[in-house]
């Protein structure tokens, strides 16, 4: 890693513990800085903190004291999670600290370029499917980010011979300054996270962060059939490679019902493509054009895409049981990501769905809910969900307090040939402490149906 000498006695908090938290603590304290982590966990509970004081660093915890900032700190890194409500957040920005997350670290100190993959869906199967090509195609990709391992942690030990592959949030992305990817890649813009950033617009700034510092010797990989993202990346002074999955672009990456076409030129078969879904096929576009840029074999790349079929959480096939499939798509927390779920199937669909009330409306899977034959609803959104459904037409509609009731229910509803599919268009936080848990425990509740 480069151990860049700009931290090197400087006075720096960082707020929030978790992985992130702790990896930027550890980084900072490598790089000579004065750290004190502040965290809201009371310190016998905490472990994270029990670990950092033992590295000698300062710890404060179990609340967040007022007069923090009076300390004398040049600089605040906080988890991507913290709000920018939060007092201390507010004071600092108020006394013009810069705040950052520790993606803005990861950049800093990488020696190895940086792929940045953002997005309102698509995300985690874009950064895990161009994982699994370059490697196949030896590029040497080490992967970070929202999708798993901190980004600082997998800089810190990268080499200028190796590429990191980074799934970025706009909570990450926010907290950036120089943060600059040899390639970006914009997969869509969605209203969500609201709640967080506040308004549609300044959740698209955040998004353009990823793209923001680049200049025409690198690339910005975008969505040519949203217009909003169109519109936003007329800032970006990178080298522009639009996708499209509706129309044939001469300058860009694009498909039609039979091959994928780079720069207007047929380049692959759409038939060697194994995962379903127009929303899927989005996601591949970004790999094919990235694999190009970086001139991944094509051979590594068409084999990869015979055989990846998804990642955990998002559109995962589980596997089949009295000739039902069964799909886990519990990353599926907003009602878009269900809506290219549902898009995704032509066959009769047994629906799981609902969980954390933020009050999002459903109507935007009103178009999609043609196949779909019943639903079983749990979680607080419940009871808005089945009114939701009933109204589309959906005649059969059950109830169920947890995973393990629901999957039992949606066989019992369906027949041989029926696809069910756990897409609950909500957070999970109401009854599981992640959607990954939610998942976990669906997948676990279709095994126990088979053994039974």
């Amino acid at each position: 890693m480069k151990m860049i000498e700009s931290m090197k006695d400087k006075k720096v908090l960082v707020l929030g513990l978790a992985k992130s938290g702790v990896a930027a603590a550890k980084l900072l304290h490598k790089l000579g800085a004065f750290v004190t982590v502040n965290d809201a966990k009371p310190f016998e509970e905490n472990q994270d903190a029990q670990l950092l004081l033992q590295h000698g660093i300062t710890v404060i915890c179990g609340d967040h004291p007022k007069d923090l900032l009076d300390d004398g700190f040049e600089l605040v890194v906080k988890n991507p999670g913290i709000p920018y409500t939060n007092p201390i957040i507010e004071d600092a920005l108020m006394r013009k600290l810069p705040v950052w997350t520790e993606v803005e670290l990861a950049y800093r100190i990488s020696e190895a370029p940086m792929i940045g993959i953002t997005g309102s869906n698509g995300k985690t199967t874009t950064t895990s499917l161009l994982f699994e090509v370059l490697k196949e195609g030896n590029l040497h990709p080490l992967i970070a980010g929202n999708i798993g391992t901190v980004a600082c942690g997998v800089t810190a030990e990268a080499t200028k011979d190796e590429v990191v592959v980074t799934e970025l949030s706009s909570f990450q992305l926010m907290g950036t300054e120089q943060f600059k990817p040899k390639i970006a890649i914009w997969t869509n813009l969605f209203e969500a996270h609201i709640d967080y950033h506040g308004t549609m617009e300044d959740y698209a700034k955040a998004k353009f962060n990823v793209t923001r510092n680049q200049d025409e010797s690198d690339y910005l990989i975008y969505n040519a059939d949203q217009e909003i993202v169109v519109n936003e990346v007329v800032a970006s002074k990178a080298t522009k490679i639009p996708f499209s999955s509706t129309r044939i672009l001469k300058d860009g990456i694009s498909a039609d019902d039979e091959m994928i076409y780079w720069m207007g030129e047929p380049y692959l078969e759409r038939s060697v493509i194994a995962l379903p879904g127009k929303h899927n096929l989005e996601n591949v576009l970004c790999v094919v054009a990235t694999a190009i840029l970086m001139a991944c074999p094509k051979e590594a790349l068409t084999h990869v895409l015979q055989t990846f079929a998804g990642v955990e959480h998002r559109t995962q096939f589980v596997g089949m049981y009295n000739g039902r499939k069964f799909y886990n798509d519990s990353k599926a927390t907003n009602t878009l990501a269900t809506k290219s779920a549902l898009s995704a199937f032509h066959t009769p669909i047994i629906l799981l769905a609902g969980g954390l009330d933020r009050g999002h409306s459903f109507e935007a899977l009103r178009p999609y809910m043609n196949n779909v034959k019943a639903v079983v609803v749990s979680g607080e959104t419940k009871e808005r969900f089945a009114e939701f459904a009933n109204s589309c037409g959906v005649s059969v509609i059950e109830t169920a307090e947890i995973m393990e009731d629901a999957v039992p229910k949606a066989y019992a509803l369906s027949e041989e040939g029926d696809i069910i599919l756990l897409s609950p268009s909500c957070a999970s936080w109401d009854q599981y402490p992640s959607f990954e848990n939610r998942g976990e425990r669906f997948v676990e509740a279709v095994e126990k149906l088979k053994v039974n």
